[in-house]
C-alpha cells in the first residue's frame, strides 16, 4: 500500500489572530517534527504535495502567516516581520512545539531566523529552500524592491504592479526550463487571497519592511556560526530574486551544511518535489536525534 498522508486543517487563536495551518498525522506519535513556512506571496498551500508525500512518517506543520491564506487577523493589525515572527512563535508555543527542523522559503527566512535566535533551542535542523540571508543572494530587481520606501516617486504602484496576476504567475514561472511542470493552482489560489480586501495593503506594508530583514543579516550568520544547526539547502537556481550565490553563501557560516542546486526558479518544489522530497526525508532521519 502506497502510503499517503492524512492532514487535518486547524485553526489557532494567537494574541488576537485566528492562524490557520495544516498538520499532517503521522503513523508514529515521537516522529520527526517539520516546520513549514511559506513564502510570498503563497501561503501553507504550497506544501500540500510535499505534506502528501511525506505526512504519512513525519509529522509536518504548515501555518499561514497574518495577512496570507485562510489566517485572519483583528483590525488595526500592523504588517511588520518582527509581527509575523511573533505571530508564528506564538503559534509555535500554543501547539506546545520545543523543537522542530524548520523549513524556510522566501519569506520564511526572515520570519524563521527571528524565531531562530529568540528560541535556539528549538531548532534541531534547517531546511533552507531559496529562504535568503546574505547580500549575495539579492538580485538587482530583489534590491531595486527593498530599496522602495512610502516616500518614494511610484513605489506603490511598483508593489501593486506584482501583486497582479501576471505579477504573481511570474513568480512561478520564471526561470523554469519546463513550465508544464507547474500547476497553475498555485498562483490561483495566491492570487484569490491577494485580492481579498486588505490584503495588498499588508503586502506593501511587508515589502517597505524587508530592509529590516538585510539589516539583520550579520546577526543571522552570528547565529549560523554560534549554534551550527545540521542544514540542508536545496535551492532553484534561477530564482530571479534570490539566485544561486545566496545559497553558495551559506557555506560560509555552516561549511558542513549540504547544498543541492536545481535547475528551476523560485518555487522549487513545483517542479523538482521527487528530488526533494527523499532529501528532506533522509535529512530528517539523520538530523532528528
Amino acid at each position: 500500500m502506497i502510503p499517503v498522508a492524512r492532514t487535518v486543517h486547524r485553526h489557532l487563536n494567537v494574541d488576537g489572530v485566528r492562524v490557520f495551518y495544516r498538520e499532517s498525522l503521522p503513523d508514529r506519535a515521537d516522529a520527526p517534527v517539520l516546520l513549514l513556512l511559506h513564502g510570498f506571496p503563497s501561503g501553507s498551500h504550497q506544501f500540500r504535495r510535499l505534506i502528501d508525500v511525506l505526512g504519512s512518517h513525519y509529522r509536518l506543520i504548515a501555518p499561514d502567516y497574518p495577512g496570507f491564506g485562510h489566517t485572519q487577523v483583528p483590525d488595526g493589525f500592523t504588517y511588520s516581520f518582527d509581527r509575523l515572527a511573533d505571530i508564528t512563535e506564538g503559534f509555535v508555543q500554543r501547539l506546545g512545539l520545543d523543537r522542530f527542523v524548520m523549513y524556510v522559503f522566501d519569506f520564511g527566512a526572515p520570519i524563521g531566523f527571528r524565531i531562530a535566535e529568540r528560541h535556539p533551542e528549538w531548532i534541531a535542523g534547517l531546511v533552507v529552500q531559496n529562504g535568503n540571508a546574505y547580500e549575495e543572494g539579492l538580485s538587482d530587481a530583489a534590491r531595486g524592491l527593498i530599496g522602495l520606501t512610502p516616500e518614494t516617486p511610484g513605489a506603490e504602484d511598483a508593489i501593486q504592479g506584482m501583486l497582479t496576476l501576471a505579477g504573481t504567475r511570474g513568480q512561478y514561472d520564471t526561470g523554469v526550463a519546463d513550465p508544464d511542470l507547474i500547476a497553475p493552482d498555485g498562483w490561483t489560489l495566491d492570487q484569490h487571497f491577494l485580492d481579498l480586501p486588505g490584503r495588498k495593503e499588508a503586502q506593501q506594508a511587508l515589502i517597505f519592511d524587508y530592509h529590516s530583514n538585510v539589516e539583520r543579516y550579520d546577526h543571522w550568520h552570528a547565529w549560523l556560526r554560534r549554534h551550527t544547526p545540521p542544514t540542508l539547502i536545496t535551492w532553484g537556481s534561477n530564482d530571479p530574486f534570490f539566485p544561486e550565490p545566496g545559497a553558495r553563501a551559506y557555506l560560509r557560516d555552516l561549511p558542513d551544511a549540504e547544498l543541492h542546486l536545481f535547475d528551476t526558479g523560485h518555487f522549487a518544489l513545483e517542479t523538482h518535489l521527487p528530488e526533494i522530497a527523499p532529501l528532506i526525508a533522509d535529512f530528517l532521519d539523520r538530523a532528528w536525534k
